[in-house]
């Protein structure tokens, strides 16, 4: 494939907007840290995406530049219906923070079709970032409605199974998996708070966690339940 020369353009553009001060920032506030960012503001990145418009091709090279932003801008750059399963894996094992984690499921998996067959060999994952993917992928699929509610029943087995995972940004999503599960509807929300109840039941502090800060925000919620 031909080297699109709209990926040079987008990495100046990239490097322009970027200001150290930005970067640290994202470091220190948002515990975002990647090998090559230029710092650039997410409202800049969603600019130049705009700009650029729907490309499955120019996606894939702007994601093997490695760099933060460039990668963000995939997210909203490539064209669901064309990603593969080879590709989500490769780029999945490619995440290295839960920023570009997110925005990918949020915007670009999450819109892919078959793609809930993709998580639960990664809730099985042994890296951070990779596992983080099965979770928040399943809250953002149950936020936006594209996953049914016997997916996400099977959904509630994989966040009590992973549960006892200390690893920060895996404990968070499992925990933003649940609540999203929750809010779903009444079944969904029943079925979530006795997951919830028997791991703030349980020895393991972990878990024990998780289940006490989901059953806060269920009983919180649940008047306002469909």
């Amino acid at each position: 494939m031909a080297k699109d020369p709209r990926v040079a353009e987008a990495l100046g553009w990239l490097e322009k907007q970027g200001s150290e001060k930005t970067r640290v920032e994202a470091q220190v506030r948002y515990g975002i840290t990647a090998k090559k960012s230029y710092g650039v503001k997410m409202g800049d990145v969603q600019a130049l995406a705009k700009a650029l418009g729907r490309d499955h091709d120019l996606a894939a090279q702007l994601w093997d530049t490695g760099w933060y932003e460039a990668r963000l801008l995939c997210a909203y750059v490539d064209d669901p219906a064309k990603v593969t399963v080879a590709q989500m894996n490769r780029w999945a094992k490619d995440f290295d923070n839960w920023g570009i984690c997110d925005t990918v499921c949020f915007k670009l998996f999450d819109n892919v079709p078959g793609v809930w067959s993709r998580i639960e060999p990664w809730s099985k994952a042994k890296g951070e970032y990779e596992k983080r993917t099965a979770f928040a992928l399943m809250a953002c699929m149950s936020l936006h409605g594209q996953a049914t509610d016997a997916q996400l029943m099977k959904g509630l087995a994989l966040c009590e199974k992973a549960a006892t995972d200390e690893r920060n940004f895996v404990r968070k999503s499992v925990s933003w998996a649940l609540r999203s599960i929750g809010m779903r509807n009444k079944a969904l929300h029943a079925a979530t708070s006795r997951v919830a109840a028997r791991l703030a039941a349980s020895e393991d502090k972990t878990a024990r966690s998780i289940g006490k800060e989901a059953l806060r925000d269920l009983n919180k919620s649940k008047a306002r339940i469909k």
